[in-house]
């Protein structure tokens, strides 16, 4: 009858000269998987600390200091250089009445008056503003007051969800002080740029025409 005890059994070895024993199948699996996981972790860790390092290194994205006037306001602020002026007018002084339709200058939801011309707001870099004048539909009204071409969108019912109209009203205004109301035609032409996805241009066109026949 064999005597050998089974290998779980086997008491340490107890003396100084004696060799460890080979380490088993499992022990080096075992002590495998956590050394590669410290290795591994010291080194994601060390990436993660390094990616941090350098973005905290990075400078920050270049900005100005421009100065202009809002609605009568003068307005001094320091911007990315990349921050459109919707996004001033939206973000930095609380002005929402340009809509952000598009952002692509396709839908003039957000024209705006920049020294007396229409543009798109959109499209426009706030930096590139220094001294200038800009109108927006807050700025239309004498007070309590509206201004005529207001008047006329509410007489004629020119707006149905009402997104497109402060964009449509400040081209209308452009439209009327740039002279181009001959004709409907025209009126039409010179204000392509504005989308109502609703469909009120007719009623619009009327407004505009009522307005500038009140000048």
């Amino acid at each position: 009858m064999s005597t050998e005890l089974p290998e779980s059994a086997a008491p340490p070895p107890t003396g100084a000269g004696e060799s460890s024993p080979a380490p088993s199948r499992r022990t080096f699996i075992a002590t495998t998987a956590v050394g590669g996981a410290v290795v591994a972790g010291g080194v994601i860790g060390g990436t993660i600390l390094a990616d941090s390092q350098e973005a905290n290194a990075a400078e920050a994205p270049p900005s100005s200091r421009v100065s202009l006037t809002v609605n009568g306001k003068r307005r001094t602020v320091t911007v990315d250089n990349r921050t459109s002026l919707l996004d001033l007018l939206r973000e930095h002084f609380d002005l929402t009445g340009s809509k952000k339709g598009c952002n692509a200058g396709a839908c003039g939801a957000c024209t705006v008056l920049v020294d007396g011309r229409r543009v798109n707001s959109c499209l426009t870099l706030a930096v590139r503003l220094e001294g200038a004048e800009v109108t927006t539909v807050e700025g239309l009204a004498d007070g309590d007051e509206l201004h005529p071409l207001q008047k006329a969108f509410i007489e004629q019912d020119a707006f149905q969800c009402g997104y497109c109209t402060p964009g449509q009203i400040m081209s209308g205004v452009g439209c009327i002080e740039e002279g181009h109301t001959d004709s409907p035609e025209e009126i039409r032409e010179w204000m392509s740029g504005n989308i109502c996805r609703c469909g009120c241009y007719v009623k619009i066109v009327r407004a505009v025409e009522q307005t500038a026949g009140r000048k």
